[in-house]
């Protein structure tokens, strides 16, 4: 396969698995760029490789990383302002997913990673540990420590009641 059928036939899916890993759009395209030009440079040694798209997304998710280390790259939180919702059930499912996402978006960056790799991209642990360069079970504690953190922030915070005596 030459270069231009892989990055024809792939690049929509490492759009998705960019944007779902950075969470902007404009972000994800760059890091897809830079990506495909690095590949690119080396295509002649990944198209022999037995699974070249593994190999370029690992590629994805280091670039991704790398972008988060950079300490000018940081972004910085300010107050969210509440919005009023329709009573649409669209609009609701809409709002819920977006809540969802800026849970998901808060994980430290391995977490989020194998979240977005398990669930978006329906990749097993044996897959997204060859991606990662890590262990199955690296990935599974990852995976169970962002669930878990998810659960606990999506929880409603408990009430006191000091009358209550």
């Amino acid at each position: 396969m030459t270069f231009e059928e892989y990055a024809f036939a792939r690049s929509r899916a490492l759009m998705r698995l960019a944007r779902l890993l950075s969470g902007d759009e404009h972000r994800a395209e760059d890091l897809v760029q830079d990506v495909l030009a690095g590949a690119y440079a080396r295509w002649g040694r990944i198209s022999r490789m037995e699974q070249p798209d593994l190999y370029v997304r690992r590629m994805l998710v280091n670039a991704h990383h790398s972008w988060w280390r950079r300490l000018s790259s940081h972004e910085t939180s300010v107050a969210a302002v509440a919005e009023s919702l329709t009573a649409t059930d669209e609009a609701a499912e809409v709002a819920e997913r977006d809540a969802l996402w800026r849970l998901v978006r808060a994980l430290p960056p391995r977490q989020r990673t194998v979240i977005v790799l398990r669930y978006y991209e329906d990749l097993d642990d044996r897959t997204i540990a060859q991606i990662l360069n890590c262990s199955s079970g690296t990935v599974r504690t990852h995976a169970k420590r962002a669930l878990a953190a998810l659960r606990e922030r999506q929880r409603p915070p408990a009430t006191t009641s000091l009358g209550a005596f």
